[in-house]
């Protein structure tokens, strides 16, 4: 039986290297060789220059460049200036959105859950590492239901989401005397 290795098209010419720009003509060679199936493709200049011999299929089509990435539902920095905010602010109001800005960082791998420190009063605080600053977090734990998720979440995104006519959110606060 007969292995089938698929490859995907380069996005680059298997013999010079130089990268296919949007829109233009690409030549693909599919050779058999001792390893499997082999596919070459080439730029106009580097096919015309090629040997057919060993060819079992060709096709030519148009390169497509890749759209880019999707961006991220919540951007790392905007999530991690919004915990900063809120860590300054230390409004009790924010304990939940903290807390869920935290754990976001965290499952992104930007902080690091490093201890849970159980206070004589009954309450935890949670200690947080930022992974490429070394800085500390303390959180209070804010011991959250399931019930209460789907609130804390929509807070958040409403935190995140700039103010309408501005590309720059306002502080957590609200706008600074004076302004």
């Amino acid at each position: 039986m007969t292995e089938w290795d698929i490859q995907s098209r380069g996005d680059a010419c298997t013999t010079c290297q130089k990268p296919f720009v949007d829109k233009e003509a690409y030549h693909t060679l599919l050779s058999l060789d001792a390893t499997g199936y082999a596919r070459r493709d080439l730029c106009g200049v580097c096919f015309a220059s090629t040997s057919r011999d060993g060819i079992i299929s060709y096709w030519q089509g148009e390169y497509k460049l890749p759209p880019p990435p999707p961006p991220e539902a919540i951007q790392k920095e905007t999530a991690e200036t919004l915990l900063r905010k809120l860590v300054e602010s230390t409004d009790p109001s924010h304990a939940a959105a903290r807390y869920i800005l935290a754990v976001m960082l965290e499952r992104k791998r930007i902080l690091k859950h490093r201890d849970t420190v159980h206070e004589e009063d009954g309450n935890d605080l949670l200690v947080y590492e930022h992974a490429r600053t070394g800085e500390s977090f303390t959180l209070p734990d804010p011991h959250l239901r399931l019930d209460q998720l789907a609130h804390v979440q929509e807070e958040v995104a409403a935190l995140l989401q700039p103010t309408a006519g501005s590309a720059k959110a306002e502080p957590v606060n609200g706008p600074s005397p004076g302004v």
